[in-house]
């Protein structure tokens, strides 16, 4: 209906006695309602009393299963937990029973000053016997290489005795001032058959040499030989440059060296301090005497490592100084690749240097004295004097000598 103060239309309105009268309705019909309900209780509290029973039991299996699951599954945790440390018990007491037989294995051992004395000695009885076997294996390639000593005397009734020449293959390795004497293909012969038996030595011998030979092939030994310095710290290692270590018989071709850029070259104080105009015949002879000087000093460094002193005067003399560690008492003891282990070339007792042994091989005393301002040169003892200029031509080689030479014999 519309009310009359808004003037918009509303819910019915009622009465008071038309709400009396509806109250009294919804009483009766709770009041009704709330019977039928009880009854239905009543009636449904009576039906389930005869399986109350049934039904508890089964709320108590319920629950007791549901408690054995849980349980169940704490054992099966509880399972595995001593598993794993039965394992582990398993193998602490493996270790534990490793351990007690080392214990007693070490038990039995004899003191270890005994053990470390009981391998020195084998480590000892082991390098005589490389030893030995060294000195077999030298004295073999002595024989092969047939180095002898031919020619001299022996000292008679108060005559002095006179020296042999050694020579190897049947071939003279004349001292350095009597290269001259021989030709060309004499000298590379014997050089050749001496770098052999020098690389065949330091092999059977294990020794590394300050300098290293190589080949103008690519195969070992096959070519000609060059020589220059290997690896090192002393005043030698300067000389990388490779020289020949063999002479041609035509003066105007000079092989070229196997080595691609050698760092360093002879100091021109000893090639080229004689004369500032020199041949290349003289050009190739001051660069072999180089050579012929780093061949002379890796002999006479082998023999220091053999227990052989080599001195100044007698470095000229090769094969005699090769046949003297063949000899020597402390062949084949120290090597550079096997105990007792030598330093790397060259160790500071080796007092030789290879400078003087370059001055004595090729410097002349006025050469030397414009080389070392104020010293005498070492070749002083070692050689003999030359008063006179000699020319000699041998087979198409030539080599000039100035007055006053001195060198090795």
């Amino acid at each position: 209906m519309e009310c009359k103060n808004c003037e918009l239309r509303q819910r019915q309105f009622y009465c008071e006695n038309c709400l009396r009268h509806h109250l009294r309705d919804f009483r009766l019909q709770t009041h009704h309602f709330s019977s039928d309900r009880d009854e239905h209780v009543a009636r449904a509290s009576r039906a389930l009393k005869p399986i109350e029973s049934a039904r508890l039991l089964r709320a108590e299996i319920a629950r007791a299963d549901r408690s054995l699951d849980q349980l169940a599954d704490g054992l099966a945790k509880v399972r595995r937990d001593c598993e794993s440390k039965r394992d582990r018990l398993r193998t602490l007491r493996e270790n534990l029973a490793q351990r007690r037989q080392t214990l007693n294995a070490a038990r039995l051992l004899p003191p270890h000053s005994q053990t470390l004395s009981k391998e020195s000695q084998e480590l000892t009885m082991l390098s005589q016997t490389i030893a030995r076997a060294r000195s077999g294996l030298v004295q073999e390639l002595v024989e092969v290489f047939h180095v002898v000593e031919v020619g001299g005397r022996p000292a008679v009734s108060g005559r002095p005795g006179a020296r042999g020449e050694w020579t190897i293959g049947g071939l003279v390795l004349p001292v350095p001032g009597d290269v001259r004497r021989y030709p060309p293909d004499h000298i590379n012969a014997v050089i050749t058959h001496t770098i052999h038996f020098l690389g065949l030595l330091t092999f059977y011998l294990g020794i590394k040499l300050p300098f290293e030979v190589s080949w103008s092939c690519t195969r070992f030994g096959v070519g000609m030989p060059w020589i220059g310095a290997g690896r090192g710290s002393e005043s030698w290692a300067k000389w990388t440059a490779k020289h020949p270590l063999h002479l041609t018989s035509n003066p105007t071709s000079t092989p070229s060296s196997p080595s691609s850029s050698p760092s360093r070259t002879p100091p021109p104080s000893l090639a080229d301090s004689e004369a500032p105009e020199q041949s290349p015949a003289h050009g190739q002879s001051q660069s072999f005497t180089t050579g012929l000087a780093m061949l002379l000093y890796s002999v006479c460094y082998l023999a220091h490592t053999q227990g052989v002193e080599i001195p100044l005067s007698q470095a000229g003399d090769a094969l005699s100084n090769l046949w003297a560690v063949c000899c020597s008492g402390e062949l084949g003891r120290r090597s550079h690749s096997t105990t007792p282990l030598l330093f790397p070339p060259t160790t500071p007792s080796f007092t030789l240097d290879f400078a003087q042994v370059l001055q004595a091989t090729a410097a002349s005393p006025a050469r030397a004295a414009r080389i070392r301002p104020g010293r005498s040169a070492p070749g002083g003892d070692i050689g003999r004097m030359r008063s006179e200029r000699i020319m000699e031509e041998e087979d198409g080689w030539d080599v000039v000598e100035f007055g006053g030479e001195e060198g090795f014999g």
